[in-house]
């Protein structure tokens, strides 16, 4: 064997160390930056569920009011086909704000009317408004919050806080008056204060005047959400 050959083969195993030592520093750089992105990922997932929970409580308005309190939805069917105009259908939900972007399945767990499925969420609510609840958008809704501020009068606050800890999961063929994800994951963004997805209820109720100064991170998000970041 020649020096050259020599100096050849030790050059390329200079190389090749040099080589190795550089993908050695990226995948250490791609492990720095990689919980950074992934929690990036996650915060928009879950604007993403913010924006098409509030588009649902939305839907469920305008078909409460439109049937004067006297009817709720009972499946996202019922959103999803509109109210009658007519001879044809208005149209008060997308199809893609029926599908919950946190959920393995996209069901939507379907909230009931009740204090075990809504009494927690309220006293989250009242709590991060200053101890008071916010009127509702109209007086249909009201019927439903009677009950629950009593409840939230009465009750203790580990019951009242605990109530919807073992709610229903119904997913379909059940009166709700809002939404929440099945994803029981503790979230990135906080909403009304609270860090897990499956407490996070999508209603009309409480909607109205009297509600906190909000300013959204988004401006497709409704003035009364609130939303912040956990660092």
């Amino acid at each position: 064997m020649t020096t050259a050959t020599t100096d050849r083969q030790g050059e390329r195993g200079m190389t090749l160390l040099a080589v190795m030592g550089l993908m050695a520093v990226f995948a250490i750089a791609l492990l720095a930056v990689a919980p950074s992105v992934q929690m990036e990922v996650q915060r928009e997932k879950e604007l993403e569920t913010i924006r098409r929970g509030e588009e649902v409580a939305e839907a469920i308005r305008l078909y409460v009011e439109f049937y004067r309190g006297a009817k709720l939805p009972n499946s996202m069917d019922d959103l999803l086909e509109g109210l009658p105009q007519g001879t044809k259908k208005r149209q008060i939900l997308r199809a893609s704000a029926a599908i919950d972007p946190l959920s393995e399945d996209g069901k939507w767990r379907l909230v009931k009317p009740d204090v075990q499925s809504l009494g927690g969420f309220a006293k989250r609510v009242q709590e991060y408004n200053g101890g008071l609840l916010p009127s509702n958008p109209s007086q249909v809704f009201d019927r439903w919050a009677i009950v629950l501020v009593n409840n939230l009068n009465t009750g203790t606050d580990s019951e009242v806080k605990g109530a919807d800890e073992d709610a229903d999961d119904s997913t379909e063929n059940t009166p709700f008056i809002g939404v929440a994800s099945r994803s029981k994951s503790t979230s990135v963004l906080t909403y009304y204060g609270i860090e897990n997805h499956s407490k996070w209820v999508f209603t009309p109720l409480f909607r109205g005047s009297g509600s906190s100064n909000i300013r959204p991170s988004q401006p497709a998000i409704q003035a009364d959400t609130v939303i912040t970041t956990n660092e």
